[in-house]
């Protein structure tokens, strides 16, 4: 049997303080999912927590998760394990890119959305550890940062559908293309604008049934604490006119850019969201897991708040549909905000196979996965 050395005043003083020190980097790094609240009989855990800025979700049709970043300049890939969420393997399929936020797949090549450019990995899920060079499929977009990162995905009218946020504030750009959602042909030809007055969209998804294009926006800043609400708006066809800059919400005028301007020219919100949530990633419900109530119903990611005095946001909340119109918002799960401050912000949706619905943590690097149990 070994005996434990016996430790001096001294020696045992400078473990204490070693213990002392490391303590609150323990208990403060990482998730802390037991503080996440869900509604009853939903349960969330930790899906993958080796990605440092993980941003935008795409699933690839071998069932790995690909996911874009920002700061990071990566893009990662995910294998889907065993069946059972064991041994899951992290590649870094692409680094050294400028915002590579956006991730769309189709066909078997992934889709990646720089500031500048959309890029096509072929092949992707057949070479993870050993990635091709990307294709340019189109370099003709915007190159100002502001507003410049892209969520994109495949439209049910197989175009790819890709943002170009306003680069500013608020501004009155010449630029048609800033403050718009376009789209083009995989290939990158026919690049076209489908809808205008879109401040920044990092986040759209089409209605299962009536194949809407749906999309968060996020409001201007510095008009106060309250104002403007984040909006999510629905596109039945193309060529409409969202607002910006002219209008945010409902109606409030802007006040530089609003006078003269009639309300009834631009497509009003189909629900308000809160203040500053910073509204991104958007998918409708099409899974089974969840409780009957919730199909094609809208689960929408709230990064946060960055500048509002009482922080709000830090949060997943639902929109509730009735006959293809927006009837309610509320929370769906919190609990990333604490006392004021924020150990995570969620940033993107994607409904898996089985029915659960994934959401990726910038702040936290990390993918979880929020489950029902019947």
């Amino acid at each position: 049997m070994t005996s434990i050395p016996r430790l001096t005043s001294k020696s045992s003083f400078a473990i204490l303080l070693l213990f002392l020190l490391f303590l609150p980097v323990c208990s403060s790094a990482g998730p802390q999912l037991n503080q996440v609240r869900l509604p009853k009989g939903f349960a969330i855990e930790l899906y993958e927590g080796r990605l440092p800025g993980a941003r935008s979700l795409a699933l690839g049709a071998k069932g790995t998760l690909f996911v874009g970043t920002r700061e990071e300049g990566k893009v990662y890939a995910v294998t889907p394990g065993d069946g059972r969420g064991r041994n899951r393997k992290v590649f870094t399929i692409a680094r050294g890119l400028e915002m590579p936020n956006g991730v769309a797949f189709r066909n078997g090549s992934l889709y990646v959305a720089e500031v500048s450019r959309v890029l096509r990995f072929d092949d992707i899920e057949n070479r993870l550890a050993n990635p091709p060079r990307p294709v340019v499929v189109n370099d003709s977009f915007p190159d100002k940062t502001h507003h410049g990162w892209k969520f994109i995905r495949f439209g049910p009218d197989g175009r790819l559908y890709v943002p170009v946020g306003a680069p500013c504030n608020v501004c009155e750009e010449r630029d048609p293309r800033f403050a718009s959602i376009m789209r083009m042909d995989p290939d990158g030809r026919n690049l076209e604008i489908f809808a205008r007055g879109v401040r920044n969209t990092v986040g759209f998804d089409w209605h299962p049934q009536t194949r809407e294009l749906w999309f968060t926006d996020n409001g201007r800043d510095w008009l106060g604490d309250n104002l403007p609400p984040d909006e999510l708006n629905r596109a039945p066809s193309p060529g409409l006119h969202f607002g910006f800059p002219y209008f945010h919400g409902k109606g409030i005028a802007d006040p530089k850019f609003g006078t003269g301007r009639n309300k009834a020219d631009f497509v009003p919100p189909e629900q308000e969201l809160g203040p500053h949530v910073a509204a991104l990633g958007m998918r409708f419900y099409t899974g089974s897991m969840f409780p009957a109530e919730y199909r094609n119903q809208v689960f929408i990611a709230e990064h946060g708040s960055w500048n509002r005095s009482v922080p709000i946001g830090y949060r997943v909340t639902l929109v509730r549909l009735k006959n293809n119109r927006a009837v309610s918002y509320e929370v769906f799960a919190n609990g990333w905000l604490q006392a004021g401050v924020a150990w995570g912000r969620p940033v993107d949706l994607e409904v898996m196979p089985d029915g659960s619905l994934l959401v990726s943590d910038d702040k936290a690097g990390a993918v979880y996965r929020i489950y029902y149990r019947k």
